[in-house]
């Protein structure tokens, strides 16, 4: 079996070193290869990581000309990813590579993806009480109850990545999207350690991000080869709302004499069945668009300059 481990990197010069003894030394009597993608570091990264590669083989570069996100560098990751099993980690050391013997053996179990679960975490209140208000949020969105969607520590059966395709802010969502394909899903208590070297790189945008990427996920899991389903039925409750409204002016006009031409509510009505043969038209559109692209592969928008130790 060959552990493959992802680990995009931004700005984590003090920490590369120790990540990588530390992987090493709880891997004994496994093939492995470690894929560190520079995402944009503005430090010493770069350098320190092509001087691992120079030394062991088994350690691989990918360099990005910019600050792509960690959502294209994991992506950039599975694809020259040829392990059984991956791994995903982030590179500041809050995750202790001493769990990954316990994710090996969840997924002999067979489960087809693992996903760490910070139990006791060592980070501040405002990082700590957002992280539980998304996961409860996305618990419920995605009817699926895991403690921790957002943990970056992860282990995948390689059949997994092969159907995943993640951008913006989806790296938080893997779970789901895997999930939506059939895919056997595990969480485990993992470790996880106060940082130690560096800051976050996350700011406050991140929540707006995070909520719209929320809403692509559920797009894309529940509706992505029948969008008319969604527009549909948003058309269908405006429509027969406008349509009542309609069919009380109907009655007042026929049965009672009122006049039409100063109720505020004829043009509400026209209104509500317009926006809902607006929103029918959209899912058709979209019903187009899915069985044209059905086939085609979406166009990465990053740019590697440089591949280390791939053959």
């Amino acid at each position: 079996m060959k552990l493959s481990f992802i680990i995009p990197v931004f700005n984590e010069e003090e920490s590369i070193d120790k990540l990588y003894l530390e992987i090493i030394e709880n891997i004994k009597g496994y093939k492995y290869e470690i894929i560190f993608i520079n995402d944009g570091s503005t430090d010493s990264s770069y350098e320190i990581m092509k001087q691992m590669a120079a030394k062991d083989r088994n350690v691989k570069l990918l360099n990005f000309r910019k600050n792509f996100g960690k959502s294209a560098g994991l992506q950039a990751g599975f694809d020259v990813a040829d392990g059984d099993i991956l791994f995903t980690m982030d590179a500041d050391l809050q995750d202790d590579p001493k769990e990954i013997p316990n994710f090996l053996k969840k997924i002999e179990e067979g489960y087809d993806l693992v996903t760490g679960w910070k139990k006791k975490r060592k980070d501040p209140i405002s990082k700590t009480f957002p992280s539980k208000l998304f996961n409860s949020i996305t618990s419920s969105f995605f009817k699926m109850k895991l403690h921790d969607y957002n943990c970056g520590f992860k282990a995948y059966r390689k059949e997994v990545i092969k159907e995943l395709d993640i951008y913006g802010e989806m790296h938080r969502y893997i779970p789901a999207l895997a999930s939506s394909k059939g895919f056997r899903i595990a969480e485990i208590p993992v470790k996880h350690h106060k940082r130690k070297f560096g800051k976050t790189k996350y700011g406050s945008e991140r929540y707006l991000r995070g909520f719209l990427d929320l809403l692509t996920v559920k797009l894309v899991t529940g509706y992505i080869h029948s969008p008319l389903y969604l527009f549909g039925r948003i058309g269908a409750i405006f429509g027969f709302i406008g349509f009542f409204i309609g069919l009380y002016l109907t009655i007042m006009k026929l049965g009672f004499g009122q006049p039409l031409y100063n109720r505020p509510l004829l043009y509400l009505a026209t209104l509500l069945i317009m926006i809902g043969l607006q929103f029918f038209s959209i899912g058709l559109l979209g019903e187009l668009i899915v069985n044209q692209n059905r086939n085609m592969n979406r166009k990465k928008n990053i740019s590697i300059s440089e591949k280390i130790n791939f053959n």
